[in-house]
């Protein structure tokens, strides 16, 4: 029995021989290279104007990790999940409006005051016999009136239509992150689940026991800046209140504020307030600089080391590298992510990069 041999089909040569495929000829190569690199570029054009957004949810995400620990400590206290989180929004909502509370009656208070002294200022620096003598020559006085009652109006009223802007702005991404805060919140456990169901199943529990410590270590973070930040507005509203320095208890909310962000927040606050009491009196806001001065000595060397050891396990250095890189890349919000960050990736070289280093 023999077996017939197949032999390929003759190529038509009428046209000439038949070049290399197309797929590999360098028009398709370069025309799916350039498709690739106009890809490319939407993506980021895309992330870059939904960066606010990202920002907004990566932020809701990290306070939704910051919180969980206390929402996990009322379930110890046998209280069901959904009750434990409704607790610590309504915690959170409440020091949102206290905040409030405090903050814009004085602000608003100051600037009525300003409006209202503004025709004082004018009539006393009339009284000056100097004044009173270049008014007659150059008419200072009145261009000034003519400037605040006419352009400077016009500019006002356009900047408080502004800032009411922004304060509307600011008030709805507020709700925003709050109701971010909350789903995730509520979600954080099946978020969690369902991420290690997208890692292969020898590595899931380890991966898991990682997630938890980094997880732990955020919520920690988290909540010893917030126990610095309340202590630095209690002591500052005991001083302020001492040295009878006005608006006491919203300059101490600012202090506690700004004494969130890493490195510069302190400082940043302790001059906003020390400004403001100098402003009433020189001796006030002498003692403010040196009480700041003091604190933020006992705050870096004694506070600062007892909240956090058991927190993050950072060294100083990584700590302010960390935290200009953040604030480099995202402002005030990176500043703040960076140092939990830093310690999820010191975690991750410790328990997977060095030991795998140390195999090979």
């Amino acid at each position: 029995m023999s077996a017939e041999v197949e032999t390929p089909a003759e190529e038509n040569t009428q046209y000439g021989m038949p070049g290399k495929p197309l797929a590999r000829g360098p028009f398709l190569f370069g025309l799916i290279g350039g498709l690739g690199v106009l890809t490319a570029i939407a993506i980021g054009q895309m992330v870059v104007r939904s960066l606010s957004v990202i920002i907004l949810i990566t932020v809701a995400m990290f306070l939704a990790v910051g919180l969980n620990p206390a929402v996990e400590a009322l379930q110890r206290r046998r209280l069901s999940r959904r009750t434990a989180i409704g607790i610590v929004f309504a915690g959170v909502i409440v020091a949102f409006a206290l905040f409030g509370v405090a903050i814009v009656p004085p602000v608003s208070q100051q600037l009525a005051d300003f409006v209202s002294a503004v025709p004082g200022y004018f009539t006393e620096l009339g009284n000056n016999p100097t004044l009173r003598a270049l008014e007659q020559d150059y008419q200072i006085l009145s261009q000034l009136r003519s400037f605040f009652t006419g352009s400077m109006a016009t500019t006002l009223a356009s900047g408080i239509m502004g800032a009411g802007l922004v304060v509307v702005d600011g008030l709805f991404t507020t709700v925003t992150l709050l109701v971010l805060m909350l789903y995730f919140l509520g979600s954080l456990h099946t978020i969690k689940v369902y991420l290690l169901t997208l890692v292969p199943a020898t590595r899931r529990e380890r991966t898991g026991a990682i997630t938890e410590e980094i997880l732990s270590g955020i919520g920690g973070y988290v909540a010893g800046n917030v126990l610095i930040s309340v202590i630095a507005g209690v002591l500052s509203w005991i001083f302020l209140t001492i040295a009878n320095v006005p608006y006491a208890l919203a300059l101490a909310l600012i202090v506690a504020l700004t004494d969130l962000i890493p490195l510069v927040g302190a400082t940043i606050g302790a001059v906003l307030v020390t400004g403001v009491a100098l402003l009433g009196s020189v001796p006030a806001g002498i003692a403010c600089a040196i009480f700041f001065v003091i604190y933020q000595q006992v705050e870096n060397y004694v506070i600062y080391p007892r909240v956090m050891k058991r927190s993050v396990d950072v060294t100083p250095a990584v700590t302010v590298i960390a935290a200009l890189f953040g604030g480099a890349l995202l402002g005030i919000v990176g500043a703040l992510l960076a140092i939990p960050v830093a310690a999820a990736i010191s975690l991750i070289i410790r328990e997977i990069v060095l030991p795998h280093q140390a195999r090979n």
